[in-house]
């Protein structure tokens, strides 16, 4: 393997920046000049709502780490951060915070297989997340209106949230040093989770007027927050004397937010300036590279051309050979 088959300012470039900056690869000049008319097939929304939830717990007794050094003391809490718990080398980790919702509708059903399980395909993620609904639209489909179809939500919440506090510590010699304490806390676990209720309505177009029938698609997230107890070191932090072992009283807030929506496949036509085009970043050691996306074929791409001349490297068989005709002539000697 050759050393100096790098991109080419690889060994210049410093990486110091911690973050970094996306690039999308979409360009425009501001003009409309390459702006044409695209058709799509995607999933339009036609209706969606929204909904807030949360939930608060008290964690008693709560084991943090580093210990502390014998005779130190907490003397200041700078900072407190709550984040969500994921193992990504194990998606079903029970200590993983996950939110389950179970949907129940009124003026409609979810359409069901011969064995009873729901009908659920493929959403914009890539997973089987969308169920199909039915109803008896034919009443509103008249009045040229959507038909309203009512829930009853309730979110299952299960799981582990990270715990960072930044205090100043004060040592048994005076000096003075921030530590970050932390800790794994279970909210709750998957045999007794959190259950919040909620109630929406959302309106679905004509199921007889289209070839498919509307979608349901849900999607959560969650955040949490969390101070001590009682706001009070004294009475929230407990420190080992022998041990420096640290245990705090908090209080978690849980912070929800799921959206609902109403999903049918559509073809779009959209205005569009053209694939995305991204500038590789490669040393020229190949003269060309393959395209990621076939050549347009509409009669706006290629002109007028009925039938467009072959390729030049393109043999002719003699399947393309015109038929020739011959005739007899009379030879005089």
């Amino acid at each position: 393997m050759n050393p100096k088959i790098l991109p080419e300012d690889l060994t210049e470039k410093s990486i110091s920046d911690r973050c970094c900056v996306g690039n999308t690869g979409c360009e425009w000049d501001g003009t409309l000049r390459r702006v044409v008319t695209e058709p799509i097939y995607v999933q339009k929304v036609y209706d969606a709502t929204l909904v807030n939830l949360q939930a608060l717990t008290t964690v008693n007794n709560v084991r943090f780490t580093p210990n502390l050094p014998v005779g130190s003391r907490i003397i200041r809490v700078i900072d407190i951060r709550c984040r969500k718990f994921f193992n990504p080398g194990n998606i079903n980790d029970p200590r993983n915070l996950v939110v389950d919702p179970e949907t129940v509708l009124s003026g409609g059903e979810f359409v069901r297989d011969e064995k009873g399980n729901f009908v659920e395909v493929v959403g914009p993620d890539g997973l089987r997340s969308e169920k199909i609904i039915f109803a008896d639209t034919t009443e509103c489909d008249e009045r040229g209106k959507g038909t309203p179809v009512f829930g009853t939500q309730r979110i299952f919440l299960r799981g582990n949230v990270l715990i960072e506090i930044d205090v100043l510590v004060l040592s048994a010699n005076g000096r003075r040093s921030t530590v970050t304490l932390t800790a794994n806390v279970p909210i709750a676990p998957a045999n007794a989770p959190i259950i919040l209720t909620n109630f929406f309505e959302l309106c679905i177009p004509s199921v007889f007027n289209s070839a498919f029938f509307p979608r349901f698609a849900e999607f959560c997230n969650v955040s949490c927050e969390t101070r001590l107890a009682t706001n009070s070191i004294t009475r929230d932090i407990h420190i080992c004397p022998q041990t420096g072992e640290v245990r705090i009283d908090l209080i978690i807030a849980i912070c929800i937010t799921c959206e609902k929506k109403i999903i049918v496949p559509v073809q779009l036509c959209v205005l569009s300036t053209g694939f995305v085009e991204l500038s590789p970043e490669t040393s020229p050691i190949c003269s060309t590279f393959p395209t990621l996306f076939p050549k347009q074929i509409d009669s706006n791409s290629i002109g007028d051309e009925t039938d467009p001349p072959c390729p030049p490297h393109r043999r002719t068989s003699y399947k393309d050979l015109e038929e020739e005709e011959f005739y007899d002539e009379d030879i005089t000697e």
